[in-house]
């Protein structure tokens, strides 16, 4: 297959997947256009769920193997899109839709790339193309849940934006879900323990501490508060007031002492 043709189809298979509504977890339609896209074109292709795998042509066990990886879910679009999220538009010579960049582009080039070389012959390496669900969400039912089926994986290119540059790893994720106690009242009166107050305190925490060791490749760990909820009107004290934490992690702590040094 030429180069012209592969580019042509990668662009009018992002197209579809622009305009199919694939939030983590309700991905099923755009796997279904994934899967009839191998098998219109001859390629046998599995399906688990909401995640889609080929393997090339002449794949043999006793080769190593490339996992060529992205996944085809979207988060919900942010109130301030200004174009209509699933209708795809080319302007200036850009392609805009939700999910076009993360990950609608990197999916479809490595399915081009993965058309390119599944019907070659005496390939050192084996190629398996896996689209995989709920990336957005660290869901289960995404890569971790076909990863067993693939056999061995000697080496994987994983379809992120990245601005072109190459990345050879990421951070890990921990996410805290938080809750500050303290004790109701009414408003008007000097009682209660205010508990969006105990989590105040908490969250300037967060914000200001900074980890001493710096990871060599993925620079500093990073926290963020995401969510926040308290009270349930406005001449009630809350008792709770939760938050949630989104800690990026660095090979230079384990998770346990990222969450030791948090929980003091």
């Amino acid at each position: 297959m030429d180069i012209t043709t592969l580019q042509q189809d990668a662009i009018e298979l992002l197209k579809g997947l622009i305009g199919i509504e694939s939030f983590s977890r309700q991905e099923d339609k755009t796997a279904t256009l994934i899967h009839s896209f191998f098998t219109d074109r001859g390629i046998p292709a599995f399906r688990h769920k909401n995640n889609v795998w080929a393997l090339n042509k002449y794949y043999e066990q006793n080769k190593p193997t490339i996992l060529l990886n992205s996944h085809h879910d979207t988060v919900k679009p942010n109130p301030g899109y200004t174009l209509n999220p699933f209708e795809p538009i080319v302007k200036d010579g850009k392609l805009y839709g939700l999910g076009s960049n993360d990950a609608g582009g990197c999916i479809v080039s490595l399915i081009a790339t993965f058309l390119h070389f599944y019907d070659r012959k005496n390939l050192k390496y084996n190629f398996i193309m896996a689209a995989s669900a709920e990336e957005e969400v660290s869901g289960f039912d995404g890569l971790e849940l076909i990863y067993p089926k693939l056999g061995a994986i000697d080496f994987a290119i994983v379809g992120e934006p990245t601005l072109m540059n190459i990345a050879v790893a990421e951070k890990g994720l921990m996410v805290l879900d938080c809750t500050a106690k303290g004790k109701a009242g009414h408003a008007a009166r000097e009682e209660g323990d205010n508990a969006i107050y105990k989590a105040i305190k908490d969250i300037e925490w967060i914000q200001q501490y900074k980890f001493d060791k710096v990871s060599t490749h993925l620079g500093p760990i990073k926290m963020s508060v995401t969510i926040i909820n308290a009270g349930t009107q406005h001449n009630v004290v809350p008792e709770n007031c939760t938050f949630t934490i989104d800690v990026r992690l660095t090979d230079a702590y384990s998770m346990e002492e990222v969450l030791d040094t948090i929980q003091q």
